[in-house]
């Protein structure tokens, strides 16, 4: 199942910098994940220095 990207994104970029397969991109005043792009390692939520990335 694909991550997904909450509210609180405070857009620092750093889950797009760790994803492997660029499933990352900043969309509008938080980024998005490609849900057809992710293959669900988990690197983006491990990243994120405000647990705004979990499961979907």
């Amino acid at each position: 199942m694909a991550y997904i990207i909450s509210g609180s994104c405070v857009c620092c970029g750093t889950c797009a910098e760790q994803c492997p397969v660029s499933a990352i991109s900043e969309g509008d005043g938080k980024y998005v994940i490609d849900p057809d792009t992710c293959v669900s390692c988990g690197s983006c939520a491990d990243a994120c220095p405000v647990g705004a990335i979990e499961e979907g």
